[in-house]
């Protein structure tokens, strides 16, 4: 009797010690065509995205407070932050640029390019039941400015603009529901936004 009840204490020990499940997220991104109607040839490589040493982290890091933040241990990434941001705004600049020709710096070995869309995440502060801010710096680094000088004339032949751009974006996107997917999907939202900002200074 008094092994029975050792093992049934046992059993109870572990099952209370057991780690909960992980859950693994990703920021949506529709896959980009092969072709698009009328599209244009303009090649855009998107990347490198830097991060804030906070958040480039696999676990998910949300506001906890107005001051303090939490590390949600059991809610992480499903790839690399950096890559999925990326990701996200080069799917969207395809389409807002009309061109197929775009892809992420992360996730190719691809290298010739009209335009390098540089993406500095400043700031990321996500609050569940709350709102998304996104505060991002982004450089369009034409190929030809980085190669060599640009005559007037030659740019106007090319159809490129021959001096990178600089410009800053933020937003803030309102998390329509509860819990970690409502909150994954209003980041989403707000990168492409930023996308569609980067968008407007290419063409």
């Amino acid at each position: 009797m008094r092994l029975l009840l050792t093992s049934a204490l046992l059993m109870v020990l572990l099952n209370g010690c057991t780690s909960p499940k992980t859950t693994y997220y990703t920021l949506n991104a529709d896959p980009i065509p092969l072709a698009l109607a009328g599209a244009k040839n303009t090649r855009v490589m998107v990347g490198p995205v830097s991060l804030p040493e906070l958040i480039d982290q696999p676990q998910m890091v949300v506001l906890d407070g107005d001051n303090q933040v939490q590390v949600y241990e059991y809610n992480r990434w499903a790839g690399s932050l950096k890559s999925d941001v990326g990701r996200v705004i080069a799917a969207n600049l395809a389409r807002d640029l009309g061109t197929s020709n775009v892809w992420s710096f992360a996730q190719s070995t691809q290298t010739n390019f009209d335009y390098q869309i540089l993406v500095d995440v400043q700031n990321l502060q996500s609050k569940p039941d709350d709102s998304v801010l996104v505060d991002v710096l982004w450089t369009i680094k034409p190929a030809n400015a980085k190669n060599k000088p640009i005559e007037k004339n030659e740019n106007a032949d090319s159809g490129l603009k021959p001096n990178s751009l600089m410009g800053r974006f933020l937003v803030r996107e309102p998390v329509t529901g509860s819990g970690i997917n409502a909150l994954v999907e209003a980041q989403t939202r707000a990168f492409v936004k930023v996308s569609h900002e980067i968008a407007q200074a290419v063409k």
